[in-house]
């Protein structure tokens, strides 16, 4: 039995790396050589496609999750067998996920190969689980900052003149907001009347009096 403890960190925090780990599809696609085929609500089946030296194996498996959000915690049992038969494996570990502005994710856990490539597992087992965690993170670092870019940005209000809001009455008296680039310029325009309507009142009564 090979045993490994391993952590990565993921530059983006928890509170968006921790949904992403709860979807099986999204993290089978993070991991090099994984093909996920069915996928339930606590357990999912598909391949994994491993290289022990020039040596490359296919298992076909399925993997029962536990999930704790409270603590940002995955409980994972697999098993599986590969393409000719003859090798059989088992695995069991904990994933957790923590820290503040990164994530720092945390791996221990323990494989068991049988057969033919146990020797071959025994031997480079660790090695190919740090290089494929590796990979992972990097994957999942890589989809993090497409969501963050992908997110419309939110725009800042700008500031009316008093008595001009920008909005406009809706049916009823109720306000409507106006938005996009035609409302900025509409409540542009609105701002400069509003300051300029005071001294126009100013002027016009001014002149009344004169001639009155």
């Amino acid at each position: 039995m090979v045993s490994i403890k391993e952590a990565v960190t993921i530059p983006s925090p928890p509170r968006r790396v921790w949904p992403m780990l709860r979807d099986p599809a999204l993290v089978a696609s993070c991991i090099p050589g994984a093909t996920l085929t069915a996928s339930g609500e606590d357990a999912c089946q598909g391949t994994m496609r491993v290289k022990f030296g020039s040596t490359i194996a296919i298992f076909r498996g399925e993997a029962r999750l536990a999930y704790d959000d409270s603590e940002r915690r995955c409980t994972v049992e697999g098993r599986g067998i590969d393409g000719r038969g003859a090798s059989r494996a088992l695995a069991s570990g904990v994933v957790t996920a923590s820290g503040a502005a990164a994530t720092v994710l945390r791996v221990e856990g323990n494989f068991n190969v049988t057969g033919p490539l146990e020797t071959l597992a025994n031997a480079g087992g660790v090695h190919l689980a740090r290089t494929i965690l590796a990979e992972f993170a990097g994957n999942m670092a890589r989809l993090a900052a497409e969501r963050v870019a992908a997110e419309p940005e939110a725009e800042e209000p700008e500031q009316a003149a008093p008595g001009f809001t920008g909005d406009e009455a809706g049916p009823g008296g109720a306000t409507v907001r106006q938005s996009g680039p035609a409302a900025a310029a509409a409540r542009r325009d609105r701002r400069l009347l509003g300051r300029a309507f005071p001294g126009w009142l100013k002027q016009f009564f001014s002149r009344k009096g004169k001639t009155g």
